[in-house]
């Protein structure tokens, strides 16, 4: 469906700003009053990773006039694969900083504002009332959920994506006009079910497609052109090279947006998404090592049986001396416990400790008490013990 343009149009462009948007000041449906509007704009990104970079870019290339940086994060060097925004110079820097210098080296004309902390339900109505559209490229549920309810309460429109290996999404929500993010997806998927980017990879290049997709659909927003993808997925197959669209119909019984919302405030979005299940949080509790106690144990020779819950190309980026691979898939399904040894105590990790937990719980409840998991996984061990190996 065609909607108007959200943002009333700039009193003027100056020469310099002519010359450069030259090319879009031709296009009949741009045009000067298109340009103007986007020079009035403000929009924010949340998130400078890999669907903010491209996304970043293409904003201050298309003369956006103001653009908010929500990151809190600093530049690692996995993440120059796919955050083309950031270079090799820039690893340990601010990725908010990083981000800002990169625009602002696109196009001096952009005015840019950097928010550089973690977006929480104590700062987003604050943090997002200063715009007029939000463009998310978070990586993780809960964030996901807490941008779609504040852009509900404050009546906001926000273009939203998402990758995953080879394939991703994108859409436009929008109360007024359409459905919400919860519309789609009522409830979180449990935790552990999804894996991050960080846990199963992405291709670099597919941030670069949804991304770019995403700023298209702010363009056509904020100017009123076209037909934005409210009500509708696009669905992105890389390896098909195929896009696809689905109908997404606004849900009359939606908790957010429907006619009688149950949310009509911000709540605690790590708990609603349940970033670790009460069931592994009870089962670690009490039964977590450290790396270096892990080291100890093998030092001492310990009788332990190491065992990596991960999944076979992350293990052969990294392991721990001895660990044992079993996907975490394996002991959900039940076919892994057969083969465990009875005689040995067991002990868990994964990258970072969020599966390793979710399998100790399984362990648990299948009898072996004196299980435990590492903490901090595989990453603590190469910081803490074997800095000279790499992390991914």
């Amino acid at each position: 469906m065609s909607l108007p343009p959200l943002v009333e149009p700039a009193a003027e462009l100056t020469v310099d700003e002519v010359r450069r948007y030259s090319r879009h000041l031709i296009i009949p449906d741009v045009g000067m009053d298109g340009q103007k509007r986007l020079k009035n704009a403000k929009v924010l990104a949340v998130g400078a990773g890999g669907l903010g970079s491209p996304a970043l870019m293409y904003l201050a290339a298309a003369g956006v006039g103001t653009l908010g940086i929500v990151e809190f994060d600093e530049v690692d060097e996995s993440n120059l694969q796919r955050q083309i925004i950031h270079s090799q110079s820039d690893i340990g820097r601010s990725k908010a900083e990083s981000a800002r210098d990169s625009v602002l080296g696109i196009n001096p004309y952009v005015n840019v504002v950097l928010h550089e902390e973690r977006l929480e339900a104590e700062n987003v109505m604050e943090i997002f009332s200063q715009y007029d559209l939000i463009v998310d490229g978070t990586d993780n549920f809960a964030t996901r959920y807490l941008v779609n309810d504040a852009c509900v309460l404050l009546n906001k429109p926000y273009v939203w994506g998402s990758i995953y290996r080879f394939d991703g999404q994108a859409s436009v929500f929008w109360s007024e006009h359409g459905p919400c993010y919860r519309c789609l997806y009522p409830e979180p998927p449990p935790p552990g079910m999804v894996p991050s980017c960080a846990e199963g990879g992405v291709l670099g290049v597919l941030c670069a497609s949804i991304g770019s997709i995403q700023v298209t659909e702010a363009i056509k927003v904020l100017t009123g052109v076209g037909e934005p993808l409210v009500g509708r997925l696009m669905i992105y197959d890389a390896l098909e090279m195929q896009y696809r669209q689905v109908k997404v119909r606004k849900d009359p019984d939606c908790a957010v947006c429907g006619p009688n919302a149950t949310v009509t405030e911000l709540i605690d979005y790590e708990a609603f998404c349940g970033v670790v299940s009460e069931e592994a949080q009870e089962a670690a509790a009490g039964s977590t090592i450290t790396p270096k106690q892990l080291k100890e144990w093998i030092d001492e020779g310990e009788n332990i049986e190491i065992i990596d819950v991960r999944e076979k190309n992350e293990y052969e980026i990294v392991s721990i001396p001895g660990a044992k691979l079993i996907p975490k898939g394996e002991f959900l399904m039940g076919t892994a416990l057969q083969d465990l040894p009875q005689d040995k105590r067991i002990v868990l990790h994964c990258k970072t400790g969020v599966r390793s937990a979710e399998v100790l719980a399984v362990l648990k409840n299948a009898g072996f008490a004196d299980a435990v998991h590492v903490g901090g996984g595989v990453i603590g061990w190469v910081h803490q013990i074997e800095p000279e190996k790499p992390v991914y």
